[in-house]
């Protein structure tokens, strides 16, 4: 019963405790808006004014959150508090209510922050009365009455239901760009006060009080040092604490005022380079972005700048343009990166690095154009490229640690270490190489060095798949070009010689061809580790087997560049390093003069340089463009003489050499033919025609001076012209001509010619008082003492071996049954010059001629015209031997003139493509273009 009592008693002391308080408490207001609420806040300003007792006010202009009492009765700091003072002495003309007097004393605070501040301060009560207005009124929107007023409707059409995760307040920041402008404005005004303190940021200061405590306790909460610190202990941070962290860095990237180190850093400069850039959409802070290497720019703001251009590459939502212009591409290009990003603690690159991999398939030019921007700054500093820093990050500790960022200065250190790297650091580094192999912009310190000679030779080219790199290579030779620029290009060439993948057109062009042809052609099992020139060495080995237009384009290209800068060949560079240093240490990279200097040492090179310059001088003996002394010295001579002969197969040298003896030939161009004729005849392959013709005859007929090949001693065409009579009709036909051309451009003691030296002296130097003689005429002298009567070797094209070696047995028996004079040259001389000369036309006159003979005729000239076999004559000629003698002769070999004439004409009308015309048919330069091979 006791206890009952006890429990009685203090039930009873309950009530009487609840009605005390009830009594006690003042009765529940109801809410006010509109004109109540602006009378209720007028009647407590003038009780303030009379220093009588406010009437609290509950205020719910928006509906979305709770009803909440206004600060004062005024929804401002009041007149009576710790602020009386500073009230009296800067705000005595500012009417309280609605946060008036708080914005002039924060006006005051702003400017007693700044540098160099003098005069009166507020007081520590008063700064704190004025912190805890703010931070009460960022609770709930219906406490700050401007901005309810402001954004009553925007809150309505924009938050409804959206309150209870982050409040009106986050809402609306999130729907800025929505707005209208009043709103806009009073929005503004509290992320403003958020990036300074932020205690005013309702969620971050929610999320984030623990952790400021353990890992901030002695940032200041004003300037924003508080969230810089936050930002430097991010992996520390609890979960909840980095999401709001976040949001806050992406709202604030809007605006550089929102920035508030960089904005206080950069002032002065904003002013100079900036003024009348408007702020918004992080305009002012790309402006100072590209302006922050003029001179005048201070280093403070540099660095604020290139510290937020880091931040910002972290993550496509810290760039409010990136993010703004590539709404719909990041949708429908990076979808699944940008869904699997963890909602918004940030710092994940995916996005970005998307965008660039995939840039050909955005639509928008101008979100293009903006990932274009942002590839240029990643090429310009380590720090703006995320994979490369974070895969780099402790081998530029190691390797780069002095060399300061910026200028790409960091990513060339790393490139010059390559082969001491970590294999992610090697990777990634590789990897970006490929990326920005596509593009000059990407390339900063190429760039840099080249500006005048961009705008100088290339200007009107567009930029992008590598075409203004492919101007300046194809300038480099220019009298004016820039030194810097030109080294850059030639560093720029060689690296991109180490892969095919860092060529961008050729890996373009030719991706089919290479994972038909030269599929296997790559050791590398990983990316980290390039090709090394194996792949383009398969492309240029197999250059007449490709059938792609604008891959045989490229792979062309290459080679000229291969033939200008040794270096550009991996291979020929690396098994040549030695001999270069050895014999031509001080011959420029540049302009052949490497390999000009390697094949005048080719007796003393090793075996393995020697190698790589055979194989690059076969290569070249193809096409006069692969030629540089050649195509410089004879511009003038090709143009008049061979300006429709197509190139390839050493048609243009062929046509070239054949014109040597007219009077409109310079000097140098006569030189440099017959220099490139001496190697002809000293190395039979660099002969393409003979090398075609014979390469199935050689390895039978000459397999001892097959060890004599690489010397480039003449050994092989020798053994032909000795075994003339061995070898197919094609192959003896070659010889031939190669003995033709050897004795047109005799020198003494030169390789296969040297059996005439005497007789040349004796009856060519001797008879005429002469010490040398000009080209062309020793051949016409030798072939005076020579009584040529047999048909020509042309003659026999079409017959076998067998058949060849009999007719040509026949032609001599013949001469001498015919009783052909003797001649005065020594037997190898006499024989030379017989193989080499055909025969006079009067011998042609009374050589008995056939049918099958002139049918073998038309039909050597439908190869050499590269038509079908019938074209010029049935495919069935007569067999039957008609004996044409005297006049009858004279007529059938002009016949046979007329008929190798009407077939050059064809031929030429079939080469031009007129004969698949027809009257109405329009064929366009694309057309023509797409056909010509280089």
């Amino acid at each position: 019963m006791q206890q009952h009592r006890k429990v009685l008693a203090l039930f009873a002391m309950c009530l009487l405790c609840i009605a005390a308080t009830a009594q006690a408490a003042p009765a529940p207001q109801p809410a006010k808006s509109g004109t109540e609420l602006e009378e209720a806040i007028e009647a407590n300003v003038e009780a303030q004014d009379y220093q009588e007792e406010t009437t609290a006010v509950r205020a719910q202009i928006v509906k979305g959150e709770p009803a909440a009492l206004i600060a004062s009765g005024t929804g401002d700091i009041s007149t009576t508090g710790p602020c009386q003072e500073e009230l009296d002495q800067w705000c005595a003309a500012v009417k309280p209510g609605e946060g008036r007097l708080a914005n002039c004393l924060g006006g005051e605070l702003a400017v007693e922050g700044q540098a160099g501040h003098k005069g009166a301060k507020i007081s520590d009560a008063c700064k704190k009365e004025l912190t805890g207005f703010k931070i009460d009124r960022s609770t709930n929107i219906n406490m700050d009455i401007p901005l309810a007023k402001a954004c009553k409707a925007d809150a309505e059409k924009h938050c409804a239901n959206k309150y209870e995760n982050y409040g009106i307040l986050g809402c609306l920041r999130e729907q800025y760009e929505d707005l209208s402008a009043a709103c806009k404005e009073e929005v503004f005004k509290r992320q403003a006060e958020a990036a300074n303190d932020w205690r005013t940021d309702k969620e971050l200061n929610e999320a984030c009080q623990a952790d400021v405590k353990s890992s901030c306790p002695d940032a200041k909460p004003e300037a924003g040092e508080v969230q810089e610190c936050l930002a430097s202990h991010r992996p520390l941070l609890s979960w909840d604490c980095q999401e709001q962290l976040f949001r806050q860095e992406v709202e604030n990237a809007e605006d550089l005022r929102l920035s508030v180190r960089l904005f206080r850093a950069c002032l002065a400069d904003k002013k100079k380079f900036c003024a009348d850039v408007p702020p918004g959409n992080a305009r002012a802070k790309e402006c100072l972005e590209d302006n922050r290497e003029k001179p005048g720019f201070t280093s403070q703001c540099k660095e604020e700048v290139e510290k937020m251009m880091a931040d910002r590459a972290t993550d496509f939502r810290l760039d409010p343009k990136l993010r703004q212009l590539c709404a719909d591409d990041i949708q429908d290009v990076c979808g699944y990166e940008r869904d699997s990003m963890d909602t918004v603690v940030g710092y994940d690159a995916r996005v970005i690095q998307c965008l660039q991999d995939y840039r050909e398939e955005i639509h928008s030019p101008a979100c293009a154009a903006r990932v274009v921007k942002i590839m240029e700054y990643a090429s310009s500093d380590i720090r703006f490229d995320v994979p490369l820093a974070e895969a780099c990050f402790e081998d530029r500790q190691e390797f780069c640690a002095n060399v300061p960022p910026g200028s790409a200065r960091v990513i060339r250190c790393l490139q010059d270490r390559r082969q001491e790297l970590s294999y992610e650091c090697k990777a990634t580094l590789f990897d970006q190489e490929v990326r920005m192999a596509e593009n000059i912009d990407f390339q900063f310190p190429m760039k840099k060095a080249c500006s005048q000679d961009i705008q100088a030779f290339c200007k009107d080219v567009q930029h992008g798949h590598a075409k203004i790199i492919r101007c300046l290579e194809e300038n480099l030779e220019q009298p004016t070009f820039n030194a810097t620029c030109k080294a850059e290009i030639q560093k720029h060439a060689a690296n991109a010689a180490t892969d095919y993948r860092l060529n961008y057109r050729l890996s373009i062009a030719c991706h089919d061809t290479i994972m038909n042809k030269c599929a296997d052609a790559c050791t590398s099992t990983s990316i980290d580790q390039p090709c090394g020139g194996t792949v383009l060495r398969c492309l240029t080995e197999k250059l007449d087997e490709i059938t792609d237009a604008e891959c045989k384009k490229e792979v062309f290209y290459f080679i000229k560049m291969e033939v200008r800068d040794f270096r550009n060949d991996v291979i020929l560079a690396e098994a040549c390093r030695a001999d270069v240093e050895t014999y031509c240490k001080n011959a420029p990279a540049g302009e052949a003069k490497v390999h000009e200097c390697l094949r005048t040492n080719l007796d003393k090179i090793s075996d393995a340089c020697r190698k790589e310059e055979i194989s690059l001088s076969v290569l070249q003996a193809s096409n006069t463009e692969l030629m540089p002394n050649i195509a410089n010295a004879c511009k003038a001579e090709r143009a008049a003489h061979c300006a429709d002969v197509r190139p390839g197969k050493a048609r243009v040298f062929m046509c070239l050499l054949a014109h040597i003896e007219s009077a409109d030939y310079r000097p140098g161009c006569r030189d440099q033919l017959s220099s490139q004729q001496q190697r002809r005849i000293q190395d039979w392959r660099l002969d393409y025609d003979l090398r075609q013709a014979c390469k199935d005859d050689v390895p039978k007929v000459c397999t001892g001076a097959r060890a004599e090949e690489d010397k480039a001693t003449g050994a092989i065409l020798k053994c032909l012209v000795s075994n003339v009579d061995s070898v197919s009709s094609s192959c003896a036909r070659e010889t031939g001509r190669a003995a033709r051309n050897a004795l047109t451009f005799y020198q003494p003691k030169a390789p296969v010619t040297d059996v005439c030296d005497s007789d040349v002296a004796s009856l060519c130097l001797s008879s005429q008082g002469l010490k040398s003689m000009s080209v062309g005429q020793v051949r016409a002298c030798l072939a005076k003492e020579v009584a040529a009567k047999a048909a020509p070797p042309e003659a026999a094209a079409s017959l076998t071996t067998e058949e060849a070696k009999a007719a040509r047995g026949a032609r001599r028996r013949r001469a001498q049954e015919e009783g052909a004079p003797a001649s005065k040259l020594s037997p190898g001389c006499d024989a030379l010059v017989r193989l080499a000369e055909p025969g006079d036309v009067y011998a042609h006159y009374n050589t008995a001629m056939s049918a099958a003979a002139v049918s073998t005729q038309i039909k050597a000239m439908e190869q050499r015209l590269g038509l079908k076999e019938g074209t010029l004559t049935p495919k069935e000629a007569g067999v039957g031997m008609l004996t044409l003698t005297g006049w009858s002769a004279a007529l059938g070999v002009l016949s046979l003139i007329a008929v190798v004439l009407g077939g050059a004409i064809l031929g030429y009308w079939k080469y031009k493509g007129y004969d698949k015309m027809t009257a109405y048919t329009r064929v366009s330069k694309a057309d023509r273009a797409s056909s010509s091979t280089s």
